[in-house]
């Protein structure tokens, strides 16, 4: 099949491995609501990526599926947090186009090796063979199943202490593109509930970023506004994953109806006095 008729550029590939590989930052949205439309309109403002999640949400694998091919032709790229590091989780993602998983509560390099091993075919993984829908979604002039062992990305969560205790181990694993520390849950792990600037867990952060970059992997974390972006980028981190479509939709209305109210107010107190 040649490069025209795939679908796809012949030298393809993931824009996010580009990015990250030249030293760049990544900035996705997170999708939490069961909507098409949704998630469509979310690639299109500009994200990098689409954090489109089922460990915390209703989003389900037939939703998933049409999720993502309302992507197609977009600029932010599907990824899926899975609600368990398990093969079959990731294989079912995968299977319906996304191009990249995130791996939830890898506290080991064990758990880090069979995330990986999840998202590559054999040898160099476990992932099972059944292209057919994510071929539609990514027509690859050298076959789907080389397009996916180079394109597919690997990211594992830490979020736990003992976690950060192994990090260096984790880090090592061949095959994992990012680690995305999970602030708020590392935090709970710690006894500090949600304390994500609590010394320890920048203590944290530091030790999880010193290991990413002796390991080559890329290192991310969620970010709240530009300020917090600019810190972060500032160290090192690569990878951030912003606010909810919810949280946008929050922000929007905030800012509409802030202005609005004054001027309402003001228009009241005209007509009153």
């Amino acid at each position: 099949m040649s490069a025209e008729n795939a679908g796809l550029p012949a030298n393809f590939e993931n824009p996010l491995k580009v990015m990250l590989r030249e030293g760049k930052y990544v900035i996705g949205t997170t999708v939490t609501v069961a909507s098409v439309e949704t998630a469509a309109q979310a690639a299109t403002l500009g994200f990098d990526f689409l954090w489109i999640e089922m460990e915390h949400s209703p989003i389900t694998l037939e939703t998933l599926r049409n999720m993502i091919l309302a992507t197609r032709g977009l600029k932010a790229v599907p990824i899926v947090r899975v609600p368990a590091n398990e093969l079959w989780t990731a294989k079912r993602v995968l299977d319906e186009g996304a191009l990249g998983v995130i791996f939830p509560f890898c506290s080991t390099p064990e758990l880090a090796w069979q995330a990986v091993a999840a998202c590559k075919y054999p040898p160099h993984g476990r992932r099972g063979s059944g292209p057919a829908l994510a071929a539609f979604r990514w027509p690859a002039a050298e076959g789907y199943h080389t397009f996916a062992d180079n394109n597919v990305l690997v990211i594992v969560i830490v979020e736990q202490e003992q976690a950060v205790e192994k990090i260096d181990a984790i880090a090592a694993t061949p095959g994992v593109d990012v680690i995305f520390v999970g602030t708020s849950d590392l935090s709970f792990s710690m006894g500090l509930r949600g304390d994500t600037s609590h010394p320890r867990v920048q203590d944290a952060l530091k030790k999880i970023l010193a290991a990413g970059k002796a390991n080559k992997k890329h290192v991310g974390l969620p970010v709240k506004n530009a300020e917090q972006l600019k810190k972060y980028a500032d160290q090192g981190f690569q990878w951030f994953q912003t606010t909810t479509e919810l949280g946008l939709m929050a922000k929007g209305a905030h800012e509409l109806l802030e202005p609005l109210g004054r001027a309402a107010e003001a228009l009241q107190k005209g007509l009153l006095y």
